[in-house]
C-alpha cells in the first residue's frame, strides 16, 4: 500500500473544500484533496448569499468563478398569493457585499476545483474515504482510489468537507438529530422556454403555496432554471401516491398561481431529486485533528440559501486556525470555531423555525413596510448573521415572533367592528 505524507488532508471538493485548499495552499500548506465522485456533478444548493463573496475573494477563487458569467443575485423575492415581498441586498443594514451568484453547481464546483488544480493543488477524484485513524492529533487515512487500489494517507490535520457524504460524522460516530422539523424536497432544472424578458425572468423567487409548502424558481445564465418544492415530509409524499417525483413536482407547480403558466407542462431536463429529511446536525464540529465543515456538520433548510455560506465559512475558519496552530499559537477549538459557528447557525435557525410558524411571514408581507426593519432582515438573509450591531441578530431569538405578535395583534384591532 503506497503512503502519502501531507500537512492537510480534505475530504470534499465542494466549495468549502475548495475554499479551505486553496487559502491554505496560499499560505504554503502541504495539501492533499480527496472527493469520491468525478465532476462535473449534480447537487443541489444553487442559490448563494453574499457573505460567500468574501470566502471566495480571499481563497482568491473569485475572479475565476466572475469569469463564468454566472447569473447575478441582487436580493430574492418572496411570493404568496398576490403579495410580493422584494429584499434588495443593496439595501441591507451595515457593510458586505450587494450581490452574489445563482447557479448550476455542476458548473460553479467544477469551475472551483478546476481553478484549485491549475493552482498546483493535489485534487483526486474518484477516491472514497474507507477509515481513519487518529494518533494525537496525526491521522492515518485509508482511501480507495477509482482504481480499486487502496492508499495510507498520513496528515497532522484533517478538514472534513465532505457534505451530505458526512465522513466523519459516520466514522467517528458524530451524528445527533436536528432540532428542525421533518422537512423534504424534491428538484429538477428546465429550459425555462417561456421565461420573461428582463428583472422578472432572472429574479430568484420563492412562492408560498401554504405557510410550511414553498417553490423556489432560481434561473441560471445558461437559459435553464432551476425548479423544486419544499415542505414536511408527509406533505412533499402526498404529492404522488406512486412516490414519482416528476409527478410530485408537476403537482406542486400546479399549486402555484404565479407560476403555473411558465412552468405547466415543461420537460425536465432530468428525473427529479427528492432529499428527504435533510436537516443535520452532529454531537461535536472538531476533535483532536480535524474539524468538521459545511454540510458534514450542520445543515438547516434550503429556505434562505444558508447553506453554501455556511460551508465556506466553517471552511475558511477551520483552514485559518489550523494554520495559526501550525505556526505555535493556542487555538481554542471550542471557543474560536464551535462557538462562533453556532453563533451564526442559531440566528438562521431561528429565521428557518420562525418562517415555518408564519411569524417571518407576517414581517415580510406587513403593509406599509417598515424600510428600517427590512434592512436589518436583509442583512441577515445576506449571510451577515454575526454582525451584532444589527438588533435582528442580536436579538434574534425573540425579535420576530414579538413583532409579529404586536402586527398581528394591530391586524385584529384595525378588523374588529367598534
Amino acid at each position: 500500500m503506497t503512503k502519502e505524507f501531507v500537512d492537510v488532508l480534505i475530504i470534499g471538493a465542494g466549495p468549502s473544500g475548495c475554499v479551505s485548499a486553496s487559502y491554505l495552499h496560499n499560505n504554503n500548506v502541504k495539501i492533499k484533496v480527496v472527493e469520491k465522485t468525478t465532476f462535473p456533478r449534480l447537487v443541489v444548493g444553487e442559490s448563494l448569499i453574499p457573505r460567500v463573496m468574501d470566502h471566495f475573494a480571499e481563497a482568491e477563487l473569485f475572479e475565476s468563478l466572475d469569469a463564468m458569467n454566472f447569473e447575478k443575485k441582487l436580493g430574492a423575492r418572496f411570493i404568496r398569493g398576490e403579495e410580493i415581498c422584494v429584499f434588495d441586498f443593496s439595501k441591507k443594514f451595515g457593510e458586505g457585499w450587494d450581490w452574489t451568484w445563482q447557479v448550476p453547481r455542476a458548473d460553479f464546483d467544477n469551475t472551483m476545483a478546476q481553478e484549485v488544480i491549475r493552482k498546483g493543488i493535489d485534487l483526486e477524484f474518484g477516491s472514497e474515504v474507507i477509515e481513519v485513524s487518529f494518533e494525537g492529533k496525526n491521522s492515518k487515512t485509508i482511501i480507495k482510489d477509482k482504481n480499486g487500489d487502496l492508499k495510507e494517507i498520513h496528515a497532522k490535520f484533517i478538514i472534513d468537507s465532505s457534505g451530505y457524504g458526512r465522513v466523519l460524522p459516520r466514522l467517528l460516530d458524530l451524528d445527533t438529530p436536528s432540532k428542525l422539523d421533518p422537512h423534504s424536497s424534491i428538484f429538477t432544472h428546465v429550459k425555462d422556454i417561456n421565461r420573461p424578458e428582463g428583472e422578472e425572468g432572472t429574479q430568484i423567487s420563492f412562492d408560498i403555496l401554504e405557510t410550511e409548502v414553498w417553490l423556489w424558481v432560481i434561473p441560471f445564465s445558461n437559459g435553464n432554471t432551476s425548479l423544486g418544492v419544499v415542505g414536511p415530509t408527509d406533505f412533499i409524499n402526498s404529492l404522488s401516491e406512486n412516490k414519482d417525483n416528476a409527478e410530485a413536482l408537476q403537482n406542486a407547480i400546479q399549486k402555484s398561481d404565479y407560476y403555473i403558466k411558465r412552468f405547466k407542462g415543461t420537460e425536465f431536463l432530468f428525473e427529479p431529486v427528492k432529499l428527504e429529511n435533510y436537516s443535520r446536525a452532529v454531537k461535536r464540529m472538531y476533535g483532536d485533528g480535524f474539524a468538521l465543515t459545511g454540510n458534514s456538520s450542520e445543515f438547516l433548510d434550503p429556505v434562505f440559501s444558508s447553506g453554501v455560506a455556511f460551508a465556506t465559512e466553517s471552511g475558511m475558519l477551520a483552514a485559518k486556525l489550523y494554520l495559526k496552530e501550525s505556526q505555535g499559537i493556542e487555538v481554542d477549538w471550542e471557543t474560536e470555531f464551535t462557538a462562533y459557528m453556532k453563533r451564526g447557525i442559531a440566528v438562521f435557525t431561528t429565521y428557518v423555525n420562525e418562517w415555518y410558524t408564519g411569524n417571518l411571514q407576517t414581517l415580510f408581507f406587513h403593509q406599509p413596510e417598515n424600510p428600517e426593519v427590512k434592512e436589518k432582515i436583509c442583512s441577515v438573509l445576506a449571510g451577515y448573521v454575526w454582525n451584532e450591531e444589527n438588533p435582528f441578530v442580536k436579538k434574534h431569538d425573540n425579535v420576530i415572533k414579538n413583532m409579529a405578535y404586536m402586527l398581528n395583534m394591530q391586524k385584529e384591532e384595525n378588523q374588529s367592528p367598534e
